[in-house]
């Protein structure tokens, strides 16, 4: 069964066929991280409640967990106003980096200029 025709015609895919999907923890918020869907892997998200994304560097679909056993329950999923992002807050069980770590946006932060609204 394909992804509903209402949402699919909400959204605005990249040349490839991809929507964005950021990643949020519901108990914390933090970003865990950043992943690409099409149709399918977004139907197969909002139909199981299991992040499922699409690989690019694999070209193949992947359930978050499925082989680390670091898994994302889906508990709410939201597309922005343009259409090109899924928000997707799961509870996360281990870590949902690809390394091992909590979130993926935790190996530094950059520097800001003080014109760039450093505070």
């Amino acid at each position: 069964m394909p992804l509903d025709p209402e949402i699919a015609k909400r959204l605005k895919r990249n040349d490839d066929g991809l929507v964005a999907a950021v990643v949020q923890a519901h108990d914390t918020r933090e970003v865990l991280m950043m992943a690409w869907m099409d149709d399918e892997a977004l139907h197969r998200t909002l139909t199981s409640g299991n992040a499922t994304y699409w690989s690019r560097s694999r070209r193949e679909y992947w359930v978050k967990g499925a082989t680390s056993g670091n898994t994302q329950k889906v508990i709410d999923a939201a597309l922005d106003c343009d259409g090109d992002t899924v928000l997707l807050t799961v509870e996360q069980t281990g870590g949902a980096c690809h390394t091992g770590d909590r979130t993926c946006f935790d190996a530094g932060r950059l520097p800001l200029s003080a014109a760039g609204g450093a505070r």
